[in-house]
């Protein structure tokens, strides 16, 4: 492992629509989370639409814990969006409208498929066939491992190695450190990602979930020198402008390990399909591990299908950011301030989040709030222009 990184490490909150604007280094400081640090001379995002470092992690002083005890509380709880169980036990059933994921609300449309890929065994030939099309689509000379979703490759990879000592940069989804944990990691949850150097994983959420925090690909590869492996999870990267790190890698990086996520762009989370992106190595000791049928045949026929089809993204992601923009403009009239996200999810400060959500809950609307935090409050995107109506006089009473 090289020693020493640049003096900053550079991200941006990712509240901006098109492509993310990274730090300078020049410029940048290691803020806490009280938001203290200060960003001379940086221009205000209104005067040149950058945004600066101070400004992209004010809204984190929301955070009332960090480490130890936020550790501790997104693992014990491993809470997620998605959970209208526990909404219908405590508010009753009805006509839920779930705004508490990051999930596409207006899917990929399912192509005709033949009965095969319902009654037969995928084959290996057949799974590995989608591993080009994923390698094409994400642009990158790394080998692609094709799983049943990202949270299949979070729950393999802390058996890739001996467990030792794991970084995670949160706050983020709690998925990473419950894995590491379960399998003998010591698990720390960190600020920055420079704060990970020396450590035998980091993990980095890019664009991160829920802040929108961004990490620029150089800042990222430096990282990799001084670690032993680093998983970046770009579940949420298909609906930016961001580059992927996968770009910039090719089969001899064993030691990075790229996620990418299919059910949350593609807005198809049930058919279980995501794909990790790194090194020969690695990616043999994955498929290992993974056994066979690690993707059923629908997945396979509609990933085909959906990674092609590049009118089908330039669209939804058009749409999706003009949707982001239009619910910051609609929180924004009812006192709710953001603290960002991706087009697929948006993150603000409310005043009492919990009792916010449970306004919504009344009128059959789940959202997401968080255990680390009375005031932050996740929507996912509204699909229809019903839905968007719904939205609109249920916050009235929020």
């Amino acid at each position: 492992m090289r020693r020493g990184l640049p003096d900053a490490m550079c991200w941006t909150r990712n509240d901006h629509l098109s492509a993310p604007r990274v730090c300078d280094s020049h410029v940048a400081t290691q803020p806490d989370l009280n938001g203290t640090d200060q960003e001379p001379e940086a221009q205000s995002p209104s005067a040149s639409g950058a945004v600066s470092v101070s400004d992209c992690l004010e809204p984190l002083s929301a955070v009332s814990m960090f480490e130890t005890e936020l550790l501790d509380l997104t693992i014990q709880t491993r809470d997620h969006g998605g959970d209208l169980d526990r909404a219908i036990q405590t508010y009753g059933a009805g006509p839920w409208l779930d705004l508490s994921t990051g999930i596409n609300a207006r899917p990929y449309p399912v192509p005709n498929m033949p009965n095969t890929v319902w009654s037969a065994l995928p084959t290996r030939s057949d799974i590995k066939s989608l591993e080009p099309t994923a390698k094409a689509a994400y642009g990158t000379e790394a080998c692609v491992v094709a799983l049943a979703g990202a949270q299949a490759a979070i729950q393999l990879i802390p058996r890739l190695v001996d467990s030792g000592r794991a970084c995670i940069v949160g706050p983020t989804y709690n998925e990473h450190g419950a894995a590491l944990k379960a399998q003998g990691w010591t698990v720390e949850m960190i600020q920055n990602a420079a704060n990970g150097a020396g450590a035998d994983l980091v993990t980095v959420v890019n664009p991160n979930n829920p802040d929108g925090r961004v990490w620029d690909n150089a800042t990222l590869l430096e990282l990799a020198d001084q670690v032993g492996v680093l998983v970046i999870d770009e579940s949420f990267i298909d609906c930016t402008h961001q580059p992927s790190l996968a770009t910039q890698m090719d089969d001899a990086r064993d030691d990075i390990i790229v996620l990418r996520s299919f059910g949350k762009f593609y807005g198809l989370a049930g058919i279980r399909l995501g794909f990790v992106i790194t090194g020969a190595k690695t990616a043999q000791r994955l498929r290992e591990l993974a056994g066979p049928w690690s993707v059923n045949g629908p997945a396979i026929a509609i990933g085909h299908a959906a990674l092609r089809d590049k009118a089908w993204q330039t669209a939804t992601r058009d749409r999706l950011e003009k949707d982001a923009q239009r619910l910051d403009d609609l929180a924004s009239v009812h006192g709710l301030r953001l603290v960002g996200g991706t087009p697929l999810f948006r993150t603000y400060n409310a005043e009492d989040a919990f009792k916010v959500q449970a306004a919504l809950a009344k009128k059959h609307m789940w959202t997401r709030v968080f255990p680390y935090s009375q005031t932050w409050i996740r929507f996912g995107l509204p699909g229809t222009e019903s839905d968007w109506t719904r939205l609109q006089n249920a916050l009235a009473f929020a």
